[in-house]
């Protein structure tokens, strides 16, 4: 499957596998991942891409800059369809078979078809309205070159990388023809693309591991500066040592990372492998920054979801997620980070079987985790070529509130989240609960925490509104309003979410005492007042205290009192054993009725007879309202 890593770690560390699990995970007795225990934070999208599993025949290739999967038949000859995450419409079409692809991509917005059938040269076809579907051909410029790959790095930019240096072209659909905009000589041993940054990573020296990035924007190729990947131990020959199976580039914060999957020697005193973060910036040297502790050894894959680094382990069917924003041990220049959970399997996942609607009803067949036939990509996507499934990952932040015991590094990570608002306000509700409720001293770290962040983004406005108020937007068109994200919490969120729970539960405690301090049942119903979802349940405070008119007032008061149910009015009032208050009450729903529907009669939907004969057993027959005509 197209010329990506392999599956998940398929490098075995020297080593060996196996090693211990660190940061309260691990392995039971049986040696299994204890990931039984429960809390799997992380799982595989609900609405996975579904494609024709790799087969001799059928020919399986990603497009990590689409996020595309492309199934090729016999060729092409019997059909292509194109999947994607985010189109639910799949494009199928077919071309003609001129020998085995290696690699297929559409340009950025599905206009152009690139194919690359031989090491020389890449075959282009229009998916252009109107334009005719002839198939153009560029070779490679450099002679004796061989065409490792290609990247799509714009609708109608492309660069081809070969074993000899790179070559930048504008692609002319119309004139169905290349122009080259720029080449670069430099041995080539593999590359890498981040579409994201548009960033090309090329492996280069005897022993791959000096690393010469290349950038590209609107039709430019920069250079950037090379850097060295630091190997665990001095190879013994000249050759090949760094591959790229154990290298991912990814944005992380905003910041593009080159992550480095260091294995560890036999020899060593180490307690397992890890993975080192460069920092790749647009200008500057490139630095070593972060160090991951794995704490193990064995087969690994990484992906990045959501700012998070997650590390798969196959020998155990486990994962580990790293926060590097999270404290570490800084040494002055590069800082160490520990997982930040214990190791957890992703979520069992069921795949629905396939087949006639009468055959479909059997029971889901459970998908094999961490397969040695998945294949990741950055930042999120796992491929099982063999089942035929495209999925995102994707970090459920419910079950690491039971897994982080610290609230306040709890906090520091969950603010970092994109969905964590629900969380976070939920975290602070069961902080001022029983049985979970906070010391007073971490209550404030939570609060001071929240009030710091909300206060960041005021500050930001604040500083915005003032630029755009003085006029100086127009000349900096790079101004942006700061993005509200989920981590700013306000007075409107805790009141709604939080504080008004503790406010219902602390009325209906001042009602209780009401015997003891008569001035508490007002006060209740004063707080109760504050709340709007509190209508009803104020409404039943009256009526269990027979308080059956001041109830009717409040309900008249908020504007609610042609939907109320007269039956639970006239239970409380008959409750009440007071004649005059049963019959008051009974008189305003007549006229209710008389008003609403021209007749004073209760509707047999209503359910009032047994009220309606109690009246009359009371107050006679001739005491009932009378119909009234205009």
């Amino acid at each position: 499957m197209s010329r990506e890593p392999p599956p998940p770690g398929e490098e075995e560390a020297a080593g060996g596998g196996g090693g211990g699990g660190g940061g309260g995970g691990g392995e039971g007795a049986d040696g299994r991942p204890r990931a039984a225990e429960g809390g799997c934070y992380l799982a595989l999208c609900a609405r996975p891409v579904h494609f024709e599993k790799a087969n001799p025949v059928n020919c399986v290739f990603f497009d990590e800059a689409n996020k595309q999967v492309f199934a090729v038949r016999s060729g092409g000859a019997t059909g292509v369809v194109v999947k994607g995450l985010e189109d639910r419409n799949p494009i199928s079409f077919r071309m003609e078979d001129k020998g085995e692809v290696k690699c297929i991509k559409f340009s950025l917005g599905n206009k152009i078809l690139a194919v690359q059938r031989t090491l020389k040269s890449v075959d282009f076809l229009n998916f252009i309205p109107d334009s005719p579907q002839l198939e153009y051909t560029q070779e490679c410029k450099t002679k004796n070159a061989n065409i490792l790959g290609f990247c799509w790095t714009s609708s109608t930019e492309i660069v081809f990388i070969t074993d000899q240096g790179i070559e930048f072209y504008q692609v002319l659909p119309e004139k169905r023809s290349l122009k080259l905009l720029k080449n670069q000589s430099i041995n080539v041993n593999w590359y890498m693309y981040c579409p994201e940054s548009s960033v090309i990573l090329l492996s280069t020296t005897v022993l791959g591991n000096v690393l010469q990035p290349f950038y590209f924007k609107s039709g430019t190729m920069s250079k950037l500066s090379k850097f060295e990947i630091e190997l665990p131990a001095a190879p013994k020959s000249s050759k090949l040592s760094l591959s790229e199976r154990d290298i991912a580039m990814a944005t992380i914060y905003g910041q593009l990372y080159v992550l480095y999957l260091r294995h560890h020697s036999r020899t060593s005193n180490s307690t397992g492998a890890e993975v080192v973060l460069y920092h790749l910036p647009r200008e500057g040297s490139s630095k070593k920054t972060h160090i991951l502790k794995l704490n193990r050894t064995g087969k690994f894959a990484l992906n990045v979801v959501d700012n998070l680094v997650v590390v798969h382990h196959q020998d155990t069917e486990t994962s580990v997620i790293f926060d590097i924003k999270l404290k570490g041990e800084f040494d002055g220049s590069t800082t160490v980070h520990q997982f930040v959970l214990p190791p957890r399997s992703i979520q069992p996942y069921q795949i629905p079987v396939a087949g006639p609607a009468s055959v479909t009803s059997q029971s889901p067949v459970p998908c094999k985790l961490y397969s040695s036939s998945w294949i990741v990509f950055q930042p999120d996507i796992i491929i099982s070529a063999s089942e035929g499934y495209l999925w995102s990952l994707q970090v459920k932040l419910e079950p690491v509130v039971n897994l982080l015991l610290d609230k306040g590094k709890l906090m520091d990570f969950l603010l970092q989240r994109k969905e964590c608002k629900m969380v976070i306000l939920s975290v602070c509700s069961q902080m001022l609960s029983e049985p979970e409720r906070g010391s007073l001293s971490v209550i404030a770290t939570v609060f001071d925490k929240l009030n710091h962040e909300y206060k960041k983004y005021l500050e930001a406005e604040q500083s915005y509104t003032m630029v755009v108020e003085a006029g100086l937007s127009r000349s900096n068109p790079l101004l942006k309003r700061p993005v509200r994200t989920q981590a700013v919490i306000d007075q409107s969120d805790m009141y709604t979410h939080v504080l008004s729970v503790f406010t219902e539960k602390k009325a209906c405690l001042l009602l209780s005492l009401e015997s003891i301090y008569p001035p508490a049942h007002q006060l209740s119903l004063d707080m109760l007042k504050r709340l709007s979802t509190a209508n009803d349940e104020i409404v039943e405070v009256l009526l269990s205290k027979h308080q059956v008119l001041a109830a009717l007032r409040f309900i008249r008061g908020i504007g609610g009192h042609d939907s109320i149910s007269a039956r639970k009015f006239l239970d409380a009032a008959k409750q009440a054993e007071d004649d005059m208050l049963f019959y008051t009450i009974f008189r305003f729903f007549e006229q209710r009725n008389q008003r609403l529907r021209g007749n004073p009669s209760f509707t047999p939907g209503e359910h009032c007879e047994e009220h309606v004969t109690f009246f009359k057993q009371v107050f006679g027959e001739q005491a009932l309202m009378k119909p009234t005509t205009l």
